[in-house]
């Protein structure tokens, strides 16, 4: 008796930790977001848009001898242009018919048709455009719009769930969800727009839709995607809502966009530079060159100076200056935060328009013929007067005609490079460069400024005996 007890009792406890074991998964699902609700209050708003262009048809006969009988002939257009249709997508930002979309979508466009969510078709005028952030706002006849609402995308952390809803290949209203994978992430495309990064399956006709948050409220306007295929890669990228509302305010009063400039090239700080400039962290963006008569110049900002916040926002590293410096106010005084010799300093500038400043091209130094130096390991040689013209504004240097140092070499000084300067001295000569060196204690790390491929930039280097 006792062992049937015993018997059931145990049977029962394996039942109950089976139960238990399938149980676990079932929870972890509904741990999961519920995205049906977002998708009902938002969809209404996500619209589809075509823009076509026309262009003179290559096949066309007009004009050449017997083209009357060639037209007719199977195959072959009858027309002298042909239309070429590229997709997108597009939200509803306002009642009365106004439309953000990216500025790709539309880019050359002869006509805009954008498609509402009711299947309704208009055709939209564009209003305005901004390369530079690649958002366009358009503006349809229509009134009693649904819209969507903005959320502040500068309280977006990493790890959040997002949903994209577009046209991906045409297939109006489709969904797809992730997390946010990163954010202010810099892309060679465009420095003044600080990405968001998802793992939101993006697929070419969703360029221009929203990405939305839990809350239903757009955080991004899809843009771009990293592919190697042309197809989707776990890789998207979004501009934030907070720099799209920005733009969509200027395009909607001024039909254009203003960007700051401030006129510095700045790379990020590396821990032995942060060490060779006296710096605990390796926060803030280094700057490279100072080009001549920008804001920056006027304003009195060096070469070797660190910045590390912009109107009293941090500055962590090269990326996070220019989108900074891209919204603030053209003519009016900016607050600049540097590191200069060990020391915080702060530099009122008036930041100026972009597309009134300039930045020069630089050209590629052209290599001359060179001889010796012993402390850091490199062989160099007075510039010749075509490549004092290339470096300027910098007042001279000494051309690396080859590395024959470990220091040099670890630091990743190459052939070719200009020492322009050491120390945050510069270098006019070989007779100043060797003074300089002498100078160096030794087994310091010491910032040396180097020209390559037409930009300067700061390398670290550690002073041999």
């Amino acid at each position: 008796m006792n062992v049937l007890i015993h018997s059931r009792s145990s049977r029962f406890f394996v039942l109950a930790l089976f139960l238990l074991l399938i149980s676990l998964p079932l929870t972890a699902v509904a741990a999961l977001p519920e995205f049906t609700a977002v998708i009902k209050k938002t969809a209404p708003a996500v619209v589809n848009v075509s823009s076509r262009q026309w262009y003179a048809n290559p096949n066309s006969l007009a004009g050449q001898p017997y083209a009357d009988i060639l037209q007719n002939l199977p195959g072959r257009s009858n027309t002298s242009v042909y239309r070429s249709q590229s997709l997108g997508s597009g939200f509803i930002v306002s009642a009365d018919g106004y439309i953000l979309t990216n500025a790709h979508v539309v880019e050359d466009a002869d006509e805009v048709i954008v498609t509402l969510h009711n299947r309704k078709e208009y055709k939209a005028d564009i209003i305005g455009t901004d390369k530079r952030t690649d958002l366009a706002l358009l503006k349809i006849n229509a009134d009693h719009l649904p819209t969507v609402e903005f959320a502040d995308s500068d309280k977006l952390q990493v790890g959040e769930w997002v949903l994209a809803i577009g046209s991906p290949f045409g297939l109006s209203e489709s969904a797809t969800s992730g997390i946010v994978s990163a954010i202010g992430r810099n892309l060679p495309s465009e420095s003044y727009v600080p990405f968001i990064q998802t793992d939101v399956a993006i697929n070419l006709g969703n360029s221009g839709g929203p990405l939305f948050n839990l809350d239903a409220r757009v955080v991004g306007i899809n843009s771009q995607i990293y592919s190697r295929t042309g197809g989707y890669m776990g890789l998207s990228f979004a501009i934030p809502s907070n720099l799209a509302q920005r733009i969509l305010q200027q395009l909607k009063d001024k039909g254009q966009v203003t960007h700051g400039y401030l006129g510095v090239l700045v790379q990020d700080i590396s821990a032995d530079l942060a060490m060779s400039f006296g710096l605990s962290e390796p926060d803030g963006a280094l700057v490279v060159e100072v080009l001549p008569g920008s804001p920056a110049a006027r304003a009195g900002l060096f070469s070797g100076d660190v910045i590390v916040a912009f109107n009293r926002q941090a500055v962590r590293d090269s990326a996070a200056l220019p989108p900074l410096v891209g919204v603030a106010e053209i003519n009016q005084d900016s607050s600049i935060s540097v590191i200069r010799s060990g020391q915080k300093k702060r530099i009122i500038v008036q930041i100026a328009d972009l597309e009134a400043g300039s930045t020069p091209q630089k050209p590629r130094v052209q290599k001359t013929q060179a001889r010796a130096d012993p402390r850091f390991g490199l062989v160099v040689e007075d510039l010749d007067d075509v490549q004092r013209d290339q470096v300027k504004p910098y007042t001279g240097g000494v051309e690396v005609q080859s590395v024959v140092g470990d220091a040099a070499r670890s630091a990743g000084i190459r052939k070719g490079d200009i020492v322009l300067a050491i120390d945050n001295v510069r270098v006019v000569d070989m007779q100043s460069f060797q003074q300089i060196i002498q100078a160096l204690p030794a087994g310091k790390m010491t910032a040396v400024l180097v020209y390559r491929d037409g930009q300067a930039l700061f390398v670290a280097v550690k002073s041999q005996d």
